[in-house]
């Protein structure tokens, strides 16, 4: 993968960094950066993309992103037009490990701040309950000043290190560069494929968008990111179907069709292999819950 190294603006007179985005897609591209990132999803949806995991993202949701590990959300194109909102999409908070000092967490007390930091390398989704409970340490965080900022945040990581479970999200064999060459390349790729996901994308297609032949493009896409580029489409399908099943406007059928499916049987295999789940059950379950 070729991320874009992303420079954070830090202030001389603060240890970290805290914002409120109130447009979607502040940072719409692949990028990393030497700060850790912690952000919580306020208003919206979209794909989300952390190393080589892609999932949806929603309202309530907070990540947790490592230091250099590439990751890229992507809202859904109705909120493009949302300029005048004054609702905040997200918190954002930017942090390196050591911003309190070169030897703190090399402390015993701060162990457990350690390990999940270290488990960030990989991202980490907080979702429902456990969410609620670290989105209102954010908050204080972002509401807070001097020295109690610090505290805040302290409390919001031995929070997240606390949680009963988490989810990681990269694979543990994910690996990267930091060569820049060819971000504008992988940026047409991803925005092509989340633009035209629910119709068949032919191979000489998506080889043209990154100026390469079919089987050229294959070697690349598959080397940059672990996976081939028919199995990330279908991840990305599978995404977006779980997002209209959740809507619960279309019966299976049409979503299957609707998501960029032409095969029922296929969309079926494939919704259980990623999700663990039959369509049907995955509705059943959600609107039980």
């Amino acid at each position: 993968m070729k991320p874009q190294l992303l420079k954070i603006p830090n202030s001389a007179d603060h240890s970290f960094s805290v914002r409120k985005d109130m447009i979607p897609n502040i940072n719409n591209r692949w990028h990393y950066h030497t700060e850790i990132e912690l952000i919580c999803f306020h208003k919206g949806t979209g794909t989300q993309f952390v190393g080589d995991n892609i999932k949806r993202f929603a309202p309530g949701d907070i990540v947790l992103v490592g230091s250099d590990l590439p990751h890229y959300w992507k809202y859904d194109s109705l909120y493009f037009d949302d300029s005048g909102s004054k609702e905040p999409y997200s918190t954002v908070i930017h942090f390196y490990d050591n911003f309190i000092g070169e030897r703190f967490l090399h402390l015993p007390e701060t162990k457990p701040i350690k390990n999940i930091l270290e488990k960030a390398k990989r991202g980490i989704l907080i979702k429902e309950k456990n969410a609620e409970e670290i989105a209102v340490h954010i908050e204080k965080i972002y509401q807070s000043t001097g020295i109690t900022k610090i505290i805040n945040l302290l409390e919001c990581l031995m929070a997240i290190a606390n949680l009963p479970q988490i989810a990681l999200l990269s694979s543990i064999g994910f690996k990267y560069d930091y060569r820049e060459s060819e971000n504008e390349r992988m940026n047409n790729i991803y925005n092509f494929a989340l633009n035209n996901f629910r119709k068949k994308i032919q191979l000489e297609e998506i080889a043209a968008v990154a100026d390469l032949v079919p089987n050229s493009f294959c070697r690349y896409f598959k080397t940059r990111t672990g996976k081939t580029f028919s199995k990330f489409l279908v991840d990305i399908r599978i995404g977006y179907s779980c997002k209209l099943i959740l809507e619960n406007k279309m019966d299976i059928k049409q979503i299957c069709f609707e998501s960029g499916f032409n095969n029922f049987a296929s969309f079926h295999k494939s919704f259980k292999a990623i999700t663990g789940k039959t369509p049907k059950i995955y509705r059943q379950s959600h609107m039980l819950a």
